[in-house]
């Protein structure tokens, strides 16, 4: 498992936009590059709901139908970092966000940061 540290959350206006980063240490030899990754967020009640996620494994992103076309995912391999720029917040996008690792060829997301809350509201 890695470390990871999120950071980029607020409040923001409807309309607004920011951006989430995540910073991973206790990466393998191996390097950044071969890991997974993907952010989640949870509504107060509910469980974590898939934002966006991408792997090294294919050239394939996964976006939720609620962000696509506002969200964007993407990572500096070198700075062990991912982040999700987020557009034409809604109040909807109101949550915890989290960011999530493993390596790609891991089933499942064994690493999570320890969330960063994002308000958006006028």
């Amino acid at each position: 498992q890695v470390h990871l540290v999120e950071s980029g959350g607020g409040l923001v206006q409807p309309g607004g936009s920011l951006r989430l980063s995540c910073l991973a240490s206790g990466i393998t030899a191996s390097g950044f590059e071969h890991y997974a990754v993907g952010w989640f967020r949870q509504y107060p009640g509910e469980g974590r709901q898939a934002v966006s996620c991408e792997s090294p494994m294919d050239d394939k992103i996964y976006y939720a139908d609620s962000v696509k076309g506002r969200f964007t995912i993407s990572r500096d391999n070198d700075k062990n970092t991912v982040y999700l720029q987020m557009n034409s917040l809604k109040p909807e996008d109101t949550a915890v966000y989290y960011c999530a690792a493993a390596l790609a060829t891991s089933v499942e997301f064994d690493s999570w940061g320890q969330g960063t809350q994002v308000t958006v509201s006028s």
